[in-house]
C-alpha cells in the first residue's frame, strides 16, 4: 500500500509540476505494477489536474503552469488510454465530438476539456481547432455522438456556436450541444439554444455527465 501511495503521489506531483516524461514513466510503472488505468486516473491524474485548476483559479498558477500540467496529464493519458479503452469499453459514459470553432485557433482550453472528459470515462473525438460546423456535423453523425462540444475564445467566432446548435437540430442528430470558452456565458448558451454550458474543464465533466444522464432518461 505504501508503495502504491508513493507511486500515485509521484504521478500526482508530475502532473502538478508539468513533468511530461515523469508522468508517462510513472503511468507505465502503475500499469506494470498491476494497477488499472482507471484507478491510476482516479487516484493521481484527476486530483493532479484539479489541483492545478484550483491553483490557477486562486491566482497561484498562471496559464503556462496550467498548460504544462495539462500536457503532463496528456502524456500519462497517452500511456493509459489504450488500456483504459479495453477496461472500460462497456462502461463508457458516451461519445463526445469536441472542437474549437472555425475562425478560432485557440486550442488549450478545448484540449484540457477533452482530456478531462476522456479521463472521466467519455470516448472523446477531438477534431482540433478552426473546425467548420459542417465537419462537426459529419463527425457527430459518423460516430453517433452523444455530445458535441464547441469552444469559442473570440467574440467574433461565438456565432459559430449558434450555427452548430441549429445545424445539429436540422440534421436530426440526437446529440446534445455543450458550449464554452472565455467570452461564452450561460446566458449566451441559453440564447442560442445550447443544451449546456461550462466555463472550465472541471465543470465541463459535470455538465457532460448531466446531459448524458438527461438524454439516457429521455
Amino acid at each position: 500500500m505504501a508503495d502504491s501511495d508513493e507511486l500515485f503521489s509521484g504521478l500526482y506531483q508530475a502532473v502538478l509540476s508539468g513533468d511530461e516524461d515523469g508522468a508517462a514513466r510513472l503511468a507505465t510503472r502503475a500499469l506494470d505494477s498491476g494497477h488499472s488505468a482507471l484507478e491510476t486516473i482516479e487516484r493521481a491524474l484527476i486530483p493532479g489536474i484539479r489541483e492545478a485548476g484550483d491553483l490557477w483559479e486562486e491566482g497561484e498558477y498562471f496559464l503556462p503552469e496550467l498548460v504544462t500540467a495539462a500536457q503532463a496529464m496528456k502524456a500519462a493519458m497517452a500511456v493509459l488510454q489504450p488500456v483504459l479503452g479495453a477496461e472500460a469499453k462497456s462502461l463508457s459514459l458516451g461519445r463526445v465530438v469536441i472542437a474549437t470553432v472555425e475562425g478560432d485557433i485557440h486550442d488549450i482550453g478545448k484540449s484540457l476539456v477533452a482530456t478531462m472528459l476522456s479521463a472521466n470515462g467519455f470516448e472523446v473525438i477531438d477534431e482540433g481547432a478552426g473546425v467548420p460546423v459542417s465537419r462537426l456535423i459529419e463527425r457527430a453523425r459518423e460516430v453517433d455522438a452523444d455530445l458535441v462540444c464547441a469552444s469559442a475564445l473570440l467574440t467574433t467566432t461565438m456565432p459559430r456556436q449558434r450555427e452548430l446548435v441549429n445545424a445539429v437540430r436540422s440534421a436530426g442528430l440526437r446529440a446534445k450541444v455543450m458550449v464554452g470558452g472565455a467570452p461564452v456565458t450561460r446566458g449566451w448558451a441559453e440564447q442560442i439554444g445550447a443544451d449546456g454550458h461550462a466555463d472550465n474543464a472541471l465543470s465541463a465533466v459535470n455538465v457532460a455527465r448531466t446531459l448524458v444522464g438527461h438524454r439516457a432518461a429521455g
